[in-house]
């Protein structure tokens, strides 16, 4: 850039600078640059030509009483004709006035247009990066369709000098932002990428944020840039800080670049050639390696920028989640990180393990870090960073820690921030749920949640709890006798009196034979918390008081009085004395066996969707793409039915009973029930069911190519994405119990604009049809641009099976009918239930299952790194039990268990020989039925 000549100083402007600095009030302040405008304006207005330099200083001058906070209403036509100057000084401070004052609309903004094209074909490079830097400041529409064409001509002809072309990526970055509409895709697009092999690092910064920004919106287009990313990415990390002097912060070789390379290569899934994916690999290991060794700094910039590197390293890591060594490597990483003294760091590494928990290879690892968290969200100072740990924990939550970190966060909650206790409460009601084996400790933690944190506890958590005690039978006694003792308490919440009058009132007959809870006692104790309730609340204690009469005729008289009182018969909120009168005359009039019909007891609840998710999800935001994979534990299978106690149970209809099948999946029978419509309080979610499971599509051929690319990354994992193109996204959600299982397939729409027309159904060929039953309920015909739909697929597995079905999806996007058809990854090892064995049945049963045709066998290269870890997550993954210490060769690996089938259970024994110096695996697989052994032991072969 030109030196800037001494005469170039403007004394005239320093010394006004200097007035309004010592100016002694807002009026004085006011007084000099009203004088001072006074003056510009009669020199702009004189007969005498200004020269350059006058010009210069006068708009100088207007400029930094613009920043003083004064409107300036003169002065754009000088600062214009700057533009027109030889000099680079005069032209700087024209082009930063109209950068700062001039309006997208004015008049002036042709003149402007104008003079940029003139410096842009001056081939001067410093006068062309002062218009690239006005055009990406101003950045109007304007602006864009006046040169939208001409700054990447500019980008990719081979005589535009370095400094220059970096402004122009950086000018097209801006234009494309604020107008992507009117920035042409053209040949420029596959030269720019090649910007990526430029000698200038400088060029090549500038040239990754505009190929990011345009790849988030064409993939396709900029496909090519994986390969340059990557042989780049490898040529920085495998230099020396030397190496790249100028571009060398703080021993950290370009860590700027580094980072947009890394995030460059999260718009694509990982690389199809085998020798770029061996090459990031290496990359990746070498990011992770460098941050294991000691630093070479002890300033903090050094650690700021050799982090910078290795969080987006493990950002790529997790978006690939394909390499599971990678994988439980960040893992251990972040691990170290839980304790570092340096508060971001921390926060860091939790929000980063939290997506880690995600994967099915790396969950583990992350779990043995619980101790850590636990202990953040006890003394950590920072909430945020408690926040962050109570998401880790959440997500890192299985069946085999969850009374633990229940408990935790429960201990927690009555010390948290009053932030985040209402989403504390909501991922403790959905855990407690989720990983309920014992109901009772499900009820207790419930009503603990609710004496802890009642004012926190949303309606969907209590009707939650009301519909799970309603569908299951086991545990209405025990609910009843602990809402009664909780009851007890001198001062209790609102939210616990609701749960205890609901309860009480369909099974407080469970209790009623302990002289400590006879019916009197359970009517009087409800009603001495009536008159501190709200009125909703009341309504509802009502309707548990007609209950009553029902189930225990011997209160009838006391229940009578209380609802002949005056306080409820001439009650001021018409809801309350309608009920009142409604039920005292239903009690006078009915005889026992009308009321026992009336009043029966509330039918099982038909199942939906967590209300308690959907809330959850809510307070998190909104649905995208990149949901698929956030969070693993929105993968929920128990799903919501509903519950409105507020008035009588006057309309119930049964059309079908059904078990306590809170999965849903064992019965295709719709169960409806009812309820009259209650106060307008009573939230609507209670009655609203989804509409029932609709079949299947039609059967026959599916309409498209069908794409089984990542149908084997599944078979040891049960969410991820499992097709993706450039409009459409599908991720994969699902859990399987027993013969049954549940499946969400979410459906991305990576466009901006409108799916039209939609339809997903499930197509099983042949033999499939009788072995496998898939029902899918019906998807909403459109998805918004940028928008996510969710389908469930419930999935019956009647007899083993070796093919998949296939998912056929249709929709109209710009006018165009599309059909993709993807390989459902439902394989025969879902139906698996693992089965510990002591080292003596394992083998009995080993020999018992010696017939030839039961047993297979396989010897095959190993295509993967021959990692322990990974190996045992893989074989827990695959769904059996791993059982330790039963092979005498501690190396091996011995699994067991059943898969199940509606027809049949089998029983199944594999056993894993690794040989690390052949890199060679023997599996044996040993089955009551040849066809399973076969199946189990290509679907297990192929993940080594």
């Amino acid at each position: 850039m030109p030196a800037v000549s001494k005469g170039d100083g403007m004394r005239g402007l320093a010394v006004f600078i200097s007035d309004i600095r010592n100016c002694k009030s807002k009026e004085a302040e006011i007084k000099r640059i009203n004088k001072e405008l006074a003056n510009i304006r009669s020199k702009f207005k004189g007969d005498k030509a200004l020269d350059g330099y006058s010009k210069k200083k006068y708009v100088c001058k207007l400029l930094f009483i613009f920043l003083l906070g004064h409107d300036i209403d003169f002065g754009h036509m000088e600062a214009v004709n700057l533009l027109s100057s030889n000099k680079y000084t005069e032209k700087q401070i024209g082009y930063l006035f109209i950068s700062v004052l001039v309006n997208s609309n004015s008049d002036l903004i042709r003149l402007i247009n104008n003079a940029i094209k003139n410096d842009l074909s001056s081939r001067n490079p410093t006068f062309m990066n002062l218009a690239l830097h006005c055009i990406a400041n101003v950045g109007s529409r304007e602006m864009a369709e006046a040169f939208a064409a001409e700054v990447p001509r500019i980008l990719v002809a081979g005589d535009t000098m370095d400094s220059v072309k970096q402004s122009a990526a950086l000018c097209l970055l801006r234009l494309y932002r604020t107008s992507p509409d009117l920035v042409p895709m053209g040949e420029w697009t596959a030269r720019v990428v090649h910007l990526l092999n430029d000698q200038h690092l400088g060029v090549v910064t500038a040239a990754t944020s505009l190929i990011i920004t345009l790849a988030q919106k064409n993939p396709d287009d900029f496909k090519t840039s994986v390969s340059l990313a990557v042989a780049r990415l490898s040529r920085i990390v495998t230099s020396a800080s030397t190496d790249l002097q100028d571009y060398t912060y703080y021993f950290v070789a370009a860590p700027w670049l580094s980072v947009k390379l890394l995030r460059l290569l999260q718009c694509y899934p990982p690389p199809e050639d085998a020798a770029i994916r061996g090459r990031l690999t290496e990359c990746l290991e070498t990011i992770l390696n460098k941050a294991q060794e000691p630093p070479k700094s002890k300033k903090v910039q050094h650690s700021n920028a050799k982090n910078a590197v290795l969080f987006e390293a493990i950002s790529l890591i997790i978006h690939h989640d394909s390499e599971p060594t990678l994988l439980v490597r960040a893992c251990n990483q972040l691990g170290q990180f839980l304790q570092h003294r340096e508060t971001n760091l921390r926060y860091l590494a939790l929000e980063s393990m939290c997506t880690l928990a995600s994967s099915e290879f790396s969950h583990e690892a992350v779990k043995t870090h619980i101790e850590t968290v636990i202990n953040a969200l006890k003394t950590e100072r920072d909430v945020s960073v408690r926040q962050r740990a109570v998401d880790l924990l959440y997500a890192m939550c299985d069946r085999s820690n969850a009374k633990q970190i229940v408990a935790e966060m429960l201990s927690y909650l009555e010390t948290a921030d009053y932030s985040i206790r209402e989403e504390i409460v909501l991922k403790v009601a959905i855990l407690a749920e989720k990983y309920a084996v014992d109901y009772t400790w499900y009820v207790d933690t419930i009503l603990n949640l609710i004496r802890i944190a009642g004012d926190y506890v949303s309606e969907e958590v209590w009707y939650r709890v009301i519909q799970i005690v309603i569908n299951r039978d086991d545990v209405q006694g025990y609910a009843a006798k602990t809402v009664f003792e909780a009851l007890q308490a001198p001062a209790c919440h609102e939210n616990l009196v609701k749960v205890g009058g609901y309860i009480l009132g369909e099974f407080g007959n469970l209790i009623a034979g302990d002289p400590r809870s006879s019916p009197l006692i359970q009517f009087d104790l409800l009603h001495s918390k009536f008159h501190l309730c709200s009125v909703p609340t009341r309504a509802l204690l009502l309707s548990a008081y007609i209950k009553f009469i029902n189930l225990f005729p011997e209160v009838k008289g006391t229940i009578q009085e209380v609802l002949r009182s005056d306080s409820q018969l001439r009650n001021a909120d018409v809801e309350l004395q309608q009920r009142a009168v409604e039920y005292l005359r239903l009690s006078c009039i009915a005889s026992t066996d009308i009321l026992a019909t009336v009043l029966e007891e509330m039918p099982p609840f038909p199942e939906r969707e967590s209300s308690i998710l959907a809330k959850l999800k809510r307070k998190k935001g909104s649905g995208t793409v990149s949901d698929i994979e956030e969070n693993r534990k929105e993968r929920n299978t128990n799903v919501n039915g509903g519950v409105n106690h507020s008035s009588a149970n006057t309309n119930a209809k049964v059309t079908s009973s059904s078990s306590t099948d809170l999965l849903g999946l064992g019965s295709n029978t719709a169960i409806n029930s009812t309820p009259p419509p209650g106060p307008s309080t009573a939230a609507s979610l209670l009655v609203d069911v989804f509409s029932e499971t609709s079949p299947t599509g039609p059967l026959g051929a599916p309409s498209a190519p069908v794409s089984d690319d990542n149908f084997s990354r599944f078979v040891c994992k049960n969410n991820g994405v499992l097709y993706e193109n450039q409009l459409l996204q599908i991720g994969l959600k699902s859990e399987f119990r027993q013969n049954l299982g549940r499946m969400y397939v979410f459906y991305g729409n990576k466009t901006s604009t409108q799916f039209l027309n939609f339809s997903a159904s499930v197509v099983c060929q042949d033999a499939l049809r009788a072995q496998l039953n898939v029902h899918a309920k019906p998807a909403d015909p459109t998805i918004d641009g940028g928008a996510q739909l969710q389908q469930i697929l419930n999935i019956e597995c009647v007899s083993d099976f070796v093919e998949a079905p296939v998912l056929n999806i249709q929709f109209r996007y710009g006018g165009t009918l599309q059909n993709i058809a993807v390989k459902l990854p439902v394989t025969l090892n879902k139906f698996f239930q693992p089965t510990e064995m002591t080292s003596q049945d394992f083998f009995q049963r080993w020999k018992q299952l010696s017939a030839p045709q039961q047993e297979v066998q396989k010897i095959f290269k190993a295509k993967h790194s021959m990692d322990t870890e990974v190996t045992k997550a893989k074989i827990i993954g695959f769904g059996v039990a791993l059982l330790d210490g039963v092979d005498p060769n501690p190396s091996n690996f011995v699994g067991a268990g059943v898969i199940h089938t509606k027809t049949t259970q089998v029983g199944c024994l594999l056993r894993l020989e690794p040989n690390t110096q052949a890199q060679m695996y023997r599996l044996t697989l040993r089955t009551s039925r040849d066809s399973v052994s076969q199946r189990l032991c290509d679907l297990l072969s192929d993940q080594f």
